[in-house]
């Protein structure tokens, strides 16, 4: 199974999802923002985590229009695999390939801890490790985390089952406690807690290994 990890100017967490990714079997590369092509056979592409561009626009604009995100959108309009956490998430919202926006903290200030996460559906690659109702603690680090949809949006997500996954207690603000969201075709994950910063025994909590491992299994076995 190959995956590619987008890395952009700010990337912060681009190394941490390779390791995350390697350790559960994957063959990774990482593509600059300014590649106009993602390498042949990619199965998934990971859009990390951090401060692209430095957020002097709005969260993951300006790197929503790097030569690298049209290869991204794509690559999912082909049907191919597609996780965006954090700033990847915000990312994957300007791109259009996810609905919603990513808004300020509620309490305008940044969260940083280990988050109780509910896993709202097991009906999806991503999270077919968990079991629906589960309660996992990833890592989150974000500033700009408030989940926002309209009223059309939030009742197409909860009616196509595509809430991933919801916060234990909103940090931010989140309309419906949203955490992660999938697609339609659900094979695009945005999500702003970081399953990748809790993929080893040293970190914590192992509670993201179903993730990656479900996922990279998955796909190698597609």
């Amino acid at each position: 199974m190959k995956a590619a990890v987008i890395v952009f100017p700010g990337s912060n967490c681009d190394r941490d999802m390779a390791v995350a990714l390697r350790a559960a079997g994957a063959d990774v590369q990482m593509v600059w923002h300014k590649d106009a092509g993602l390498p042949d056979g990619v199965d998934l592409v990971a859009v990390p985590g951090g401060f692209s561009f430095g957020d002097y626009l709005r969260c993951g604009a300006i790197a929503a229009q790097s030569p690298v995100c049209q290869a991204v959108v794509a690559h999912v309009e082909r049907g191919g695999y597609a996780l965006g956490v954090c700033n990847g998430f915000q990312v994957l919202t300007e791109t259009g390939l996810l609905p919603g926006a990513l808004m300020r903290n509620a309490g305008l200030k940044f969260v940083c801890k280990t988050q109780g996460l509910r896993v709202e559906t097991s009906a999806s690659d991503f999270t077919a490790g968990y079991n629906a109702g589960d309660v996992v603690q990833f890592p989150i680090a974000h500033h700009d985390g408030n989940y926002f949809a309209d009223a059309e949006v939030l009742a197409a997500l909860r009616d196509q089952d595509r809430i991933a996954f919801s916060y234990d207690g909103n940090p931010n603000g989140s309309q419906a406690d949203i955490a992660g969201i999938l697609s339609e075709n659900r094979r695009v994950l945005g999500m702003m807690p970081h399953p990748e910063r809790a993929v080893d025994t040293a970190h914590g909590g192992t509670d993201g290994q179903a993730m990656f491992r479900g996922l990279v299994g998955m796909l190698a076995n597609a």
